[in-house]
């Protein structure tokens, strides 16, 4: 047993993604025959890796500020000898200029692109100009499924409030604005948000309860039960849309 808290071993994607749709949105991806992939935000990339294996002769970038997720991510592709045909990349992602690639994902990390509190709206921009026409964007972006109460918006992150996201509408609106046709549109449900969020901390649990005297257990056991407090706050309230998205062709 490790004798410090493991972080994130029971997730394979880092978000409330089930792998029944994971593997529909890599055979849509696929089938547009994409010459080149980029990952915004890829973290250890599970879904880029898993569309480069589906395209062969097909290339990918993964842009991360995480050395720990990249690090991962490197031992993925060298596992599924796919290193030759991807690079990954620590770096920010804020006006990258790696693009434009005929396949852009950016699950969870619309915040990579752009600088402002509220970054939807600057981050479908970005989207476009980073994507070739014809491609395709995967958007994950979380909106309301309804609108938070002012007892659920001080039990989620610190100085959350009802204008961090739109409701899923709203979303649809803003990437037609921005410059896309939206060819699907899913959402995680509630099954995948509790794999989701149990398996975000349930190594760290199993970790916690062998260890209650380690000099790590005071400050694990307080950031354990401070994301359970807030995932009580934001369940049934924040949903994860995953738009895929066409350029409009310019």
């Amino acid at each position: 047993m490790t004798d410090t808290p493991p972080r994130l071993s029971r997730l394979t994607f880092h978000g409330p993604l089930s792998e029944p749709r994971a593997g529909r949105m890599v055979q849509r991806l696929a089938a547009t025959r994409p010459h080149t992939v980029l990952d915004i935000g890829c973290g250890w990339a599970e879904l880029l890796l898993r569309l480069l294996d589906a395209v062969p002769g097909a290339k990918g970038t993964g842009i991360d500020v995480s050395g720990e997720d990249l690090a991962r991510a490197r031992r993925n592709a060298e596992r599924r000898g796919l290193a030759d045909r991807v690079e990954f990349v620590q770096e920010s992602a804020l006006e990258t200029r790696r693009g434009p690639a005929d396949v852009v994902l950016c699950l969870g990390a619309s915040q990579a692109l752009s600088a402002a509190d509220s970054p939807t709206v600057e981050a479908l921009r970005e989207l476009r100009r980073l994507v070739t026409d014809g491609g395709r964007v995967l958007l994950g972006e979380s909106f309301w499924e309804r609108p938070p109460t002012e007892a659920e918006l001080s039990g989620m992150w610190p100085g959350a409030t009802a204008a961090d996201h739109y409701d899923l509408a709203t979303l649809l609106d803003l990437a037609v604005e921005a410059g896309f046709r939206p060819e699907w549109t899913e959402t995680a449900g509630p099954e995948e948000w509790e794999e989701f969020e149990s398996a975000y901390q349930a190594d760290t649990e199993v970790w916690l309860a062998g260890h209650p005297e380690h000099p790590l257990a005071a400050e694990t056991r307080e950031r354990l039960d401070r994301h359970r407090a807030q995932w009580m706050s934001y369940r049934g309230v924040l949903g994860l849309a995953y738009l895929t998205l066409v350029p409009v062709a310019r």
